[in-house]
């Protein structure tokens, strides 16, 4: 089993935490995106595993880029991750294909639960 991980979110301290906790407990971090296109270009140049994506970001929201990357993988393992009071933006990313969706600020042992669930 593959454990490579690529992490996108437009703030790098939220990538560095994220990225912390996954290395931590195993995880290969492959590769980081600041933005839903860069997350799309990376996805088709490192095939990862999973992908841990947030919701709002500048040039492509998580939204559009899960639908992108459903479209080069229907199979792509994707977890979500919001700020308190983005429902309906979760509601529409799992509509899209999303697995999962972690809630922020982050709690450690919930992001490894949902990257368990969504790898294992």
């Amino acid at each position: 089993m593959s454990n490579r991980v690529l992490i996108v979110d437009d703030a790098a301290f939220m990538r560095m935490m994220v990225k912390d906790v996954l290395t931590k407990n195993g995880y290969e971090v492959v590769g980081e995106a600041e933005n839903g296109l860069k997350a799309v270009e990376k996805f088709k140049e490192l095939d990862p595993t999973l992908t841990i994506m947030d919701i709002t970001m500048p040039e492509m929201d998580g939204i559009q880029a899960v639908k992108e990357i459903k479209k080069i993988d229907p199979n792509a393992k994707v977890i979500m991750c919001s700020a308190m009071g983005q429902q309906s933006m979760v509601i529409e990313a799992i509509q899209a294909g999303a697995k999962d969706f972690i809630v922020k600020p982050f709690q450690a042992d919930r992001v490894i639960q949902a990257v368990k669930k969504a790898i294992g």
